[in-house]
């Protein structure tokens, strides 16, 4: 005779990460635009970018991917039931306007935009004229 399993299997539900604010961090740099979603301690929750989408090459810096890698970030915050966002931009590349007209076409609150762009300010002093 055959035994027969009688315990019975449960499953085990995974608690749904719920964040009612978050943090997104974008870095639009010239060869591609990161994006890093993260809570109010600015503990890493999840990231996304152009090369992850699948772009390649000089494709990775157009506006279009940001778009790609953003709208990957908003459907991940739709599922942690996000009301509201605080934005933090660094770098020049091409991605940083369709990043905020992607966001700002979405249905999260805009709390704060914060731009942490360096900018150059006359360089490092020159070296010492040489004696001969």
């Amino acid at each position: 005779m055959a035994k027969t399993n009688t315990k019975s299997k449960i499953k085990k539900s995974k608690s749904k990460l719920k964040l009612p604010i978050a943090r997104i961090f974008l870095r639009a740099e010239f060869n591609n635009s990161i994006i890093t979603l993260t809570d109010l301690d600015g503990k890493v929750i999840t990231w996304s970018s152009s090369g992850k989408i699948g772009f390649k090459g000089s494709k990775k810096s157009t506006p279009f991917a940001a778009q790609k890698a953003t709208e990957e970030i908003l459907d991940k915050l739709k599922s942690m039931e996000t009301t509201s966002v605080h934005l933090e931009i660094w770098g020049a590349g091409m991605g940083r306007d369709s990043f905020l007209r992607t966001i700002q076409g979405s249905d999260l609150q805009i709390e704060s935009i914060k731009d942490k762009t360096g900018f150059p300010f006359g360089g490092v002093k020159p070296r010492k004229r040489r004696r001969v």
